[in-house]
């Protein structure tokens, strides 16, 4: 697999993790990169087109890629993957996700892979998010989104990354509530904490844009 590849997770479900993808995508491609974006598993999509998530990232990619290989599994119901892939009766099989994933790795120079909602959101019986960013061997973004309560969700999202043995890459403040009191001493106390790098702080958009987001990010701190 010739391409880098990032595994974009969030401190929950709604917190920013498409439009830092997104971003992160539109940052590469302004370095002359080729990218893709990939959502392994999307839940909540209708007959006719795919999930809102899935559209933004072909949008946001510059090579083309297939609607299996951007996204191998779709489910109509907005609810947990694995609730999502039970009903449906299609169990989640990682070595489907990691094919597309080599597939996507070999028409571009960076792969961003995002997962849905948390990293400890299951994906079956036994798996979890956590354990498809191992099987992608990817390190991983958090996005943090910032609101009430996002210092313990920020934390308890970084300990399960490192007790999977994944490597945090880098994290993204998201501004989601412009309001919040402290926001600066916020994102400064997790800045003490995180002990990685953080890659860029999202302004709060009314109507969220990954491409005014883009020139937030600082790439450069990637390894």
């Amino acid at each position: 697999m010739s391409a880098a590849g990032y595994f974009v997770t969030g401190t929950d479900t709604g917190v920013g993790k498409t439009l830092v993808s997104c971003a992160l995508l539109y940052a590469f491609a302004a370095r002359d990169k080729r990218v893709v974006g990939m959502k392994p598993v999307a839940a909540g999509c209708d007959d006719d087109k795919p999930n809102e998530d899935v559209q933004a990232l072909r949008a946001a990619s510059n090579v083309l890629a297939t609607l299996g290989q951007i996204n191998p599994y779709s489910f109509l119901q907005p609810v947990a993957p694995h609730i999502a892939a039970s009903h449906a009766g299609v169990p989640i099989n990682f070595e489907r996700i990691v094919e597309s994933y080599k597939e996507l790795s070999t028409l571009a120079d960076i792969v961003i892979v995002e997962g849905a909602g948390g990293l400890l959101v299951p994906l079956g019986e036994n798996t979890d998010m956590a354990d498809l960013a191992a099987r992608l061997e990817l390190p991983v973004i958090l996005v943090v989104g910032m609101r009430l309560g996002c210092l313990n969700h920020a934390l308890l999202t970084l300990s399960a990354i490192r007790s999977r043995g994944l490597h945090c890459a880098g994290w993204v403040a998201n501004i989601m509530d412009p309001q919040q009191p402290f926001l600066q001493e916020n994102i400064e106390s997790l800045k003490l904490r995180l002990h990685s790098p953080l890659l860029g702080i999202v302004p709060h958009q009314d109507n969220p844009d990954a491409k005014l987001a883009a020139p937030h990010l600082d790439i450069s701190l990637l390894r």
